[in-house]
């Protein structure tokens, strides 16, 4: 398989919608994904082509730490989808390692992202619990992570991590 990872156009939106709403077996994420689009909160949307059909997607928007003592701004990667007959392939690792490149080359200080226990890791994630951060809901500690993506980017960085309110329909 061929793979190409490269920015989302305007074309690629009706893919993206059947691609989450395929790999999640629900239109939620689809819908949070376009919700973000409208309201022009993507901060970087990428999509993963393999012979002219888009086999993967992922998207990353603001994310606030908030503590006693400051408010930082970073980013959240979420969500990340991969059509179902082509997970498994390393579709999602590249998404997320080009992604994680693209935030470290704007100046993105960090990225948290709330997912599976054994495979943020492998992407240089570690638990956000460690650096004093807590999800603004209740989740269990190893489920939620954050990664530098700048030498000292969690550096005075703890607290909670708020989303943007187009989250709070999921």
């Amino acid at each position: 398989m061929q793979l190409a990872i490269r920015s989302e156009v305007p074309a690629d939106i009706p893919a993206i919608y059947q691609l989450h709403a395929a790999a999640f077996h629900s239109d939620a994420e689809a819908r949070l994904v376009g919700a973000l689009r409208t309201n022009g909160a993507l901060l970087l949307s990428l999509v993963a082509e393999a012979d002219g059909e888009l086999v993967g997607h992922i998207a990353f928007s603001a994310v606030v730490i908030e503590s006693e003592a400051a408010s930082q701004v970073g980013v959240g990667l979420a969500p990340l989808a991969v059509a179902p007959r082509h997970q498994r392939q390393g579709v999602g690792g590249k998404l997320v390692e080009e992604g994680l490149r693209r935030l470290r080359s704007a100046g993105h200080r960090w990225c948290v992202v709330l997912g599976h226990a054994h495979y943020y890791p492998r992407y240089g994630f570690v638990l956000a619990k460690t650096h004093g951060i807590r999800w603004e809901k209740p989740v269990p500690d190893n489920i939620f992570f954050v990664q530098a993506l700048t030498p000292g980017g969690l550096d005075g960085v703890s607290g909670t991590a708020r989303y943007r309110p187009e989250f709070d329909a999921l």
